[in-house]
Formats: structure tokens, C-alpha cells, sequence
């Protein structure tokens, strides 16, 4: 809930880390949506995609790591390289905590095809019993960054109790993996197109925060998943902002 009126200096936000996760389906690209749990603290009941907040234990530089160096994600996202490792391993993190889709693999060249035996494990690190890095380690297993692309930098705007600055990500679902959704902080998930996600938005059987319906509409006008992949993104900060319009609160962007 936004406040009426701002009674000291803005939060700072928090690092994140979102990944919009595609696929090609029977009528074209389709993205995999969260519905979180209405009643939480930050976007409750909103639909999102997988991500969350960057663990401190995500900045272990002994992950084996496959792809663009944290140098290169630095440049992308304006960022320390020490941040973007934490990103990039937070992107992995959650989604697979989130979804149970896990961009690594056995190699610098091959990505896991079925992640139901790391079922304990997805447990531990969303209990927070075990660290990312511990896990991969433990299971023999490298961190593929290159699966990932940048695509946007969405901070909460200053008006906000909790705010958050997010990097988006965007990744294709792996060959063999399944999405479930598997996660106490969703009440439902599904694969959508985005133009079927925003007209249910449009019509009121979604809720959508600025940063969801504006990476679902550049998703779509896209329009498939190599082009997604493919798209290259100039990544700036985008701070939206809250104005008041009588009774009304409206979100502004920049």
C-alpha cells in the first residue's frame, strides 16, 4: 500500500533479481507467471514473474560459473561486478526456488535436464539452511550465466514502504525442464501468452505492477522467443512515480 503522505526520506530499495522465463508454445511465445499470495507484505495477489531479493551468501565468488563474466553484467546493469555475480546467482536462485527451473548443468555446455532429484535441496535453500553456492558445489554443478540475457531495471517508487531495485532477466526454459510453481509465495502459475496475460489484466481477472505489463508488452510485440533472446537492450534505471490525482493514486512513468 502506498502511503497518502511520505513521512521521511525514501526506503532504500533492495537488490533484486527477476527472470522472465519463455518458451514457443502452440500459438506462439509464452511467459511463466506467478500469482503471489494476497496478504504479503510487497505485491500481494499481484501476478509476477519468478525473482526476489539478492541473499548477501549469493556474492560467494567460488560458483562455478559459465558465460559473460560479472564484468560484463556490471556494464549491462551500471552495477560493481561484485553486485551483478550476487544478481546473476540470485536470478538463478530464485527461479529455481520459485519454478524448479534451474539454469545449470554438469558442464560449461549442458544444462540439467530434470531437477526433481534436487528436490531437498530446493527446499534447504528456500529455508535458507543451505547457500546457492553450496549447492551447486555439492552436486557438481556450474552456473550457466550465458542462458541469461538483461533486459530491464525496475526500482520501487520512493513513496513505497518496501521498495526494491530489480534487474530483469530473461531466459529461455530449458529442453526437458518443467515449470511448477512449486512455492508458499504463490496461490497459482501458469504459462501465458502476453497478450492473453494483459487482457486479463485489462479486464480485471489479473493484477499487473507496471514493470510485469510493460515487459509482457515489449515480450509480446516481439513476438517469439529468438527474438527475445536476440533483442539487444540498452539498460537504464526506471523509477516510476507516484502521483496523487484527488482521491486517486495514479503510477507515473518516467
Amino acid at each position: 500500500m502506498v502511503p497518502s503522505t511520505p513521512t521521511g526520506p525514501p526506503v532504500e530499495p533492495r537488490d533484486a533479481a527477476t527472470v522472465v522465463l519463455v518458451r514457443d508454445g502452440d500459438r506462439g511465445i509464452e511467459a511463466f507467471l506467478l500469482r503471489r499470495v494476497a496478504g504479503m507484505a510487497f505485491a500481494g495477489g499481484m501476478t509476477v514473474f519468478p525473482g526476489g531479493g539478492v541473499d548477501p551468501r549469493d556474492a560467494d565468488t567460488s560458483v562455478a560459473w559459465s558465460g559473460p563474466a560479472p564484468g560484463w553484467w556490471a556494464s549491462k546493469f551500471a552495477c560493481s561486478p561484485e553486485l551483478a555475480a550476487a544478481l546473476v546467482c540470485a536470478a538463478v536462485r530464485e527461479t529455481f526456488e520459485e519454478s524448479g527451473v534451474l539454469l545449470a548443468g554438469p558442464s560449461a555446455a549442458t544444462v540439467v535436464a530434470d531437477t526433481t532429484p534436487y528436490a531437498a535441496a530446493r527446499a534447504a535453500l528456500v529455508a535458507r539452511e543451505l547457500s546457492f553456492a553450496r549447492f551447486l558445489a555439492d552436486e557438481g554443478l556450474v552456473l550457466r550465466a550465458d542462458l541469461l540475457r538483461p533486459w530491464a531495471n525496475w526500482v520501487t517508487p520512493p513513496e513505497e514502504p518496501r521498495r526494491y531495485d530489480t534487474r530483469f532477466f530473461v531466459a529461455l526454459l530449458p529442453e526437458g525442464q518443467k515449470a511448477d510453481g512449486a512455492t508458499t509465495e504463490a496461490s497459482d502459475a501458469v504459462w501465458q501468452r502476453p497478450a492473453d496475460a494483459l487482457a486479463d489484466w485489462k479486464a480485471g481477472r489479473r493484477a499487473l505492477m507496471p514493470p510485469t505489463w510493460v515487459t509482457l508488452t515489449e515480450v509480446d510485440e516481439l513476438g517469439s522467443v529468438s527474438a527475445v533472446l536476440d533483442e539487444s537492450r540498452e539498460v537504464s534505471k526506471i523509477i516510476p512515480k507516484i502521483v496523487r490525482d484527488g482521491d486517486v493514486l495514479r503510477v507515473v512513468l518516467p
